[in-house]
């Protein structure tokens, strides 16, 4: 079912991960009043997200108080809304609002493969940031993508403790953390 998200206001807007290290699962949240939207999210876009997000600041006026702590935690939920498959960022200085735009993943794949199981058009979530709570998401995606296991100075594939298959040296020799 495709459903088209509106939060022309929201209360608060975060990212989060559950799972340990090396099996985190990334959400984008939003809540606006009574509605809770849960989008899953790659780790790749929440990086992107934040660092464009930083560009986009410094060139605005600095923001007031940020959002921290508890206000950035995940709530609860059971399945995520939608997974995520664009992201669009602007700044409508006419309303001083940071816009993102979050498109569901592409079904038209599934579609050639079995017609019946995909839908024509996906879910979306439009919303309007303020600029504190556009650079707390920055802040805290940030941090969230840097407490991610270090990368490979190799090839750039995260590590693990005990090491991984590293593409660059054909797997003989796997860098350690």
């Amino acid at each position: 079912m495709s459903t088209g998200y509106e939060l022309g206001q929201p209360d608060r807007v975060t990212v989060g991960t559950i799972g340990p290290l090396g099996e985190r699962v990334f959400f984008l949240q939003v809540r606006e009043g009574r509605q809770m939207v849960t989008m899953k999210v790659e780790k790749q876009q929440v990086a992107a997200l934040a660092a464009y997000l930083g560009r986009l600041l410094r060139d605005l006026a600095r923001p007031a108080e940020l959002p921290t702590g508890a206000e950035l935690e995940l709530e609860e939920f059971g399945e995520p809304d939608f997974v995520v498959g664009t992201i669009g960022v602007t700044y409508d200085e006419a309303v001083d609002r940071v816009m993102l735009v979050a498109e569901e993943i592409d079904r038209s794949e599934l579609a050639e493969e079995d017609p019946l199981s995909a839908e024509p058009e996906g879910s979306s979530a439009r919303l309007a940031m303020t600029r504190e709570q556009a650079a707390a998401l920055a802040i805290r995606g940030t941090q969230l993508v840097e407490s991610g296991r270090p990368p490979c100075p190799l090839c750039g594939y995260p590590l693990d403790p005990r090491g991984h298959a590293c593409p660059r040296t054909n797997g003989n020799t796997a860098p350690l953390i």
